[in-house]
C-alpha cells in the first residue's frame, strides 16, 4: 500500500508532490546543498535531519554512537559509511 502524493508549495513558490509529513522542498534542498564539508557528501534527507538536531559539525557528530545517530528520523544505514570516513578524516569516530 503505498500513500497517495499531495501537491504542496514551498515558501519560494516551488510546487513539488510528497507522500510523506516531510516539509522540505526538493527544489530548495538543491538550491541550499553544501558546497563543501561532510554535510555536502549526505543525501539531502541526512542533511536536513543533522541540520534538525543542531549537528553542524563532525566534533558534534562524534558525541554519539552509530545507534542514536540511525535513530534520527531521515538518516539510513547507507548514510553511516559517509560520516563514518568523514570522522576519520579529521581523526575523529562516533562514540562507543
Amino acid at each position: 500500500m503505498t500513500a497517495e502524493k499531495s501537491l504542496r508549495v514551498c515558501e519560494k513558490g516551488h510546487k513539488y508532490y510528497k507522500s510523506s509529513e516531510c516539509p522540505s522542498c526538493p527544489t530548495c534542498d538543491k538550491e541550499n546543498k553544501p558546497k563543501s564539508g561532510f554535510h555536502s557528501k549526505l543525501s539531502s534527507p541526512a542533511r536536513n535531519a543533522l541540520v534538525h538536531e543542531g549537528i553542524d559539525t563532525l566534533k558534534e557528530l562524534s558525541k554519539l554512537t552509530e545507534k542514536e545517530i540511525l535513530k534520527v528520523h531521515g538518516i539510513g544505514p547507507a548514510s553511516l559509511p559517509i560520516m563514518r570516513t568523514s570522522l576519520e578524516e579529521e581523526g575523529l569516530s562516533f562514540k562507543e
